[in-house]
């Protein structure tokens, strides 16, 4: 048989399975599998370096289905590759415990690079994978021993491009001249509801060619000579990104609902599927029928892709004889591991009664740290001089052919892909996906940035690190109305909740510039999804730890900061962040009238719920029921804290423009306010 042949059975293959097993689960999204088999199969029979055998080789090329919609598409291909993905797998596609999801799910299987189905966070993962293989390149590579040397590839739908994150990250890539990473746009102009032209009439290559990149249009994008030729063409441009428009129509063979906006989503029922493959010349019986001859084309890519990753681990032997010490690094990278002396850069601050903002103090533990974790990389959305998430002498990470009029307010260093510091430009959501990317390519340590207020723009690629449980640390400062003048529209009072209600996060909210040492720590400790570190833009005392308990009590998420006088507390004060020092400054002026109090301060709810029942009743004794909480956002989530006795001073509602210690005053948060509130309390629970 004729290879045109084989190829097209290939491409029918991967059609007829995807369909299948969307028939079988009687639910799914069976038109894109069908539109993009051609485009998908010519990329992983002609390009794509990988090896089923060793599915996490790091020098592997990175394939991205940023459409997650079409998850059989991806399965399709991975079972029909090699990949641990059996038969058995498709066939129970989104049935319960199935290792294959209606979204494609990172760890499922391997193979799967990152969790997809919002649309665009795929593409602005793929910026952040090819940022990391740029990055690792230009640290490791030398001259005849490219050891980091691969490719990123994504594949787009009409709905991605319209997601404004997808505008984001792809702004960025082209100003960053990524020119290995690729779109595979499927161009069908369908979306859900109908046409894209009813809302998508803009000229997309325009906008890419726009941003800077290589625009590649295919008039067909079921003529898999011409995919193969351009995505030859693609690699053939280094300093640009490249995206492939290839005109596709959804549903493609279906001879009822191809090109119809009723292909996407749901199963096209046993008629429709019996006249598909009545038109391709495929067998009705048995369903998932696999050509012996597919096999045998499946196999040989898999072989090939064995002998490239043979070969890597040649030149990686060669490269450890001449770089011993730079392959010890890599692979050091490679493991995740961290050096083992890093705790020891962790700051101590002496106690200041002037003190310092968190997010100062942060910043001096981030460079003390970064000068020991050279895997730390990160940046903000165009607010480091605020945020101060700098790495001193990092670099600022920009293409080797970037040429700016005015380096004014630039980090400095080398401006290259070495850099460490990321400008991520005002663009909050993509920053945080891209995050996502240099996170799950492995051997980066990233950190983003952001005032705490415009997490909300970044929550949805925030939410799919802690569904991934990928580390990224988020750094987000302005934490309060203690922001002051800037006013309700940059003051935080819902956004602890929000962040806390996110499963898998860890929420960090220090106290001072001790806590804050110990946050990075417990941040860079927790590698099963992300932290955040939320810090105040106002000054905090520094507290003398001589007086208090020591801040390591970080690391069980509440500790007792400054225990009563003597047996049980008549009144537990729990407070975390800014709050914690005027409740020590109420603390003392209640215990000259004779009232036992206990500060608690909880800088991270999610880790003190986590710790054994007993250590949470040694903080906490259930038998003090006076407990009064001391936070400067909304209420939602604390009632498990001051339970049904206690109270809450908190926001109801937004803040106003006015200094910060006004502010604070008004709204009921000096020490004063806590005293009144406090023995408000205790005079209701006695006469109760």
């Amino acid at each position: 048989m004729k290879q045109v042949e084989v190829d097209r059975k290939c491409c029918d293959t991967i059609r007829f399975l995807a369909l299948d097993a969307i028939q079988q689960a009687n639910s799914g999204h069976p038109g894109l599998p069908l539109g993009a088999a051609d485009m998908a199969y010519a990329l992983w029979s002609s390009c794509l370096r990988h090896d089923p055998a060793a599915p996490d080789w790091f020098d592997r090329d990175r394939f991205v289905l940023s459409a997650g919609h079409g998850s059989m598409l991806h399965y399709s291909l991975l079972h029909l590759s090699g990949y641990s993905v059996s038969m058995d797998d498709l066939k129970s596609f989104r049935s319960l415990n199935s290792r294959t999801p209606g979204h494609p799910e990172r760890g499922k299987v391997p193979g799967v690079e990152v969790t997809t189905g919002p649309l665009g966070q795929g593409l602005a993962n793929s910026v952040g994978l090819a940022m990391a293989e740029a990055h690792l390149a230009a640290r490791f590579n030398q001259p005849g021993h490219e050891i980091i040397d691969h490719w990123t590839w994504a594949l787009v739908s009409d709905g991605d491009l319209m997601e404004g994150i997808s505008s984001e990250a792809a702004s960025l890539a082209g100003h960053l001249g990524l020119g290995k990473l690729v779109v595979l746009y499927d161009d069908n102009r369908i979306s859900l509801g109908g046409s894209t032209e009813l809302t998508f009439s803009e000229n997309r290559a325009a906008r890419f060619s726009a941003c800077g990149w290589q625009v590649i249009e295919l008039a067909d994008g079921h003529d898999l000579q011409a995919l193969k030729d351009s995505l030859e063409q693609a690699k053939n441009e280094m300093t640009k990104p490249t995206i492939i428009l290839a005109r596709t129509r959804i549903g493609y063979g279906s001879p009822g609902l191809e090109g119809s906006f009723q292909a996407h989503g749901s199963p096209f029922g046993p008629e429709e599927v019996k006249r598909t493959k009545e038109k391709a010349g495929w067998p009705l019986d048995p369903a998932f029928f696999v050509p012996d001859e597919v096999r045998m084309r499946f196999n040989e890519t898999r072989e090939h892709g064995s002998r490239l990753r043979e070969d890597w681990l040649q030149r990686l032997a060669a490269y450890e004889r001449d770089f011993p010490q730079k392959a010890a690094e890599l692979r050091r990278l490679i493991s995740g591991e961290l050096p083992a002396d890093w705790p020891a850069a962790v700051l101590e601050f002496p106690a200041s009664e002037k003190g310092m903002a968190t997010r100062v103090s942060a910043a001096r533990v981030l460079d003390s740290l970064a000068a020991v974790i050279p895997e730390m990389a990160g940046g903000s959305a165009d607010l480091n001089p605020s945020t101060q998430t700098v790495i001193s002498g990092g670099g600022d990470f920009q293409s080797p052919c970037f040429q700016a009029q005015d380096r004014q307010g630039s980090v400095g260093g080398p401006w290259n892909y070495a850099g460490r510091n990321i400008h991520f430009g005002v663009r909050e959501h993509a920053m945080a996906a891209i995050g996502n990317g240099l996170a799950a390519h492995g051997g980066i340590l990233p950190f983003v940035s952001t005032f705490l207020v415009f997490a909300d723009y970044l929550r949805p690629s925030l939410r799919l690190a802690a569904l991934m449980e990928l580390q990224v640390i988020h750094v987000y400062t302005h934490d309060s109305i203690g922001v002051g003048e800037d006013g309700p529209t940059h003051q935080p009072v819902e956004h602890y909740a929000a962040l806390r209600a996110i499963p898998n996060l860890l929420v960090i909210r220090p106290a001072d510039a001790n806590e804050t040492a110990w946050a990075w720590k417990l941040a860079l400790q927790n590698r099963k999804g992300p932290s955040a570190l939320v810090l105040t833009r106002q000054a905090l005392p520094t507290l003398d730890r001589d007086r208090y308990a020591p801040a390591s009590g970080v690391m069980q998420g509440a500790y007792v900061i400054s225990p009563e006088n003597g047996g049980l507390p008549d009144l537990i004060m729990i407070a975390s962040g800014s709050e914690v020092t005027p409740a020590l400054e109420a603390q003392q002026t209640l215990q000259t009238e004779g009232i036992a109090v206990r500060v608690v301060s909880m800088p991270c709810r999610e880790l003190f719920a986590a710790q054994p029942p007993a250590y949470r009743e040694t903080i906490l004794p259930a038998s003090v029921r006076a407990r009064l909480v001391i936070e400067a956002g909304i209420e939602m989530g604390w009632h498990n804290y001051y339970g049904s006795w206690g109270e809450m001073i908190s926001m109801n509602g937004f803040g106003a423009s006015a200094p910060g210690p006004l502010l604070m005053e008004k709204f009921g948060f000096s020490a004063a306010d806590i005293c009144r509130r406090a023995r408000n309390l205790l005079q209701k629970l006695n006469h109760e």
